[in-house]
């Protein structure tokens, strides 16, 4: 018998989107809003996303970030989804989530992915020199030594803080790699498939198949991400995903923006070519009333069997994200 929604955990995917005619500042304060929200509602985590020189996301200082929202909470578990590892030195994300998990303890989450989380420009200003993911393992392995015991690893180089803590380190991918890499170190594995849909069910196989067990993790635990926005109408969802479907179009234009404001018709906004690229990306998305997200959720769990889904709510008004989180709350708990 297949899972049902009640079954599996929920949590919130945040990009702390700045919307047009805003700014950061607002932006911080609506995500401690929705983090409020959700931990009142009984989401599992609430993780947010590196991202660097984009003008409608403000999450590029990571750490600092889950800082504040985990500061402004009280139980749920607060991460990165991810840290973009080859942008960091791994002594430097050991010393940083020690130091948060040191202040919250037990609810810290260390999500990592081997994507720069932006263009090639920004990715040489943050890293100083090329790389093409393919490190990657190295780099896990380095961090995850930093923040093993004194007395096991015996390191010249510590992380203080950070040594000895039990911070939960999961892989994020969009493909088969650090799937299969974190099913090789046991790791837990989350897939973003509300950008990457095409490779989900390939992505989570591979989990599945190349998972060995470790002091970590006994048996694979997969998060698969998805876009939800979820009103009252299906007319009024379709018309708040125009939002999300405009911060595509900029990004597949090479000229990312803030995030706009809702429009009538996006026929006017792409040509046949545009639309049909936004769509290919943004087709595991689940847009609707309340009866049509617990439908179309159910279907993506029967697809995916994932152990817990992590939602993205793209949308310009502060009011209607919250919205949608309390009509999947209604669904799911």
């Amino acid at each position: 018998m297949g899972k049902t929604l009640k079954d599996i955990k929920f949590s919130v995917l945040d990009l702390a989107p700045i919307k047009e005619g805003s700014n950061a500042t607002e932006s911080f304060k609506n995500s401690l809003e929705l983090a409020r929200h959700v931990e009142k509602w009984g989401y599992n985590r609430y993780w947010v996303a590196e991202h660097h020189s984009m003008p409608g996301i403000a999450s590029s200082a990571t750490s600092v970030l889950i800082g504040y929202i985990a500061g402004g909470t009280s139980k749920i578990r607060v991460g990165s989804g991810g840290i973009m590892l080859p942008n960091h030195s791994p002594l430097v994300i050991a010393e940083q989530f020690g130091t948060l998990e040191s202040m919250y303890p037990n609810r810290i989450d260390l999500g990592l992915g081997r994507a720069p989380g932006s263009d090639q420009l920004t990715a040489r200003a943050l890293r100083r020199y090329p790389s093409d993911g393919n490190d990657f393992p190295e780099l896990v392995e380095e961090l995850s030594t930093y923040l093993k015991s004194h007395e096991e690893t015996r390191l010249s180089v510590r992380a203080i803080p950070g040594e000895g803590l039990a911070i939960p380190i999961w892989l994020l991918g969009s493909s088969d790699f650090s799937a299969r890499l974190a099913g090789s170190l046991g790791l837990p594995f989350a897939f973003a498939s509300h950008f990457s849909p095409d490779y989900t069910v390939p992505a989570l196989n591979t989990y599945y198949n190349s998972f060995t067990p470790s002091d970590k993790l006994k048996q694979p635990y997969a998060m698969v991400g998805v876009n939800i926005i979820a009103a009252d109408t299906d007319e009024r969802a379709e018309f708040l995903a125009t939002s999300s479907q405009q911060q595509f179009l900029s990004l597949i234009r090479n000229t990312p923006t803030q995030l706009k404001p809702p429009v009538p018709n996006m026929e006017a906004l792409w040509t046949t070519y545009e639309k049909s690229i936004v769509q290919k990306q943004l087709k595991a998305s689940i847009i609707g009333s309340e009866e049509t997200v617990a439908r179309k959720l159910q279907a993506f769990l029967d697809e995916t069997q994932a152990d817990e889904i992590i939602i993205n709510t793209q949308v310009y008004s502060q009011t209607d994200r919250l919205r949608s989180y309390e009509i999947v709350k209604k669904i799911v708990m």
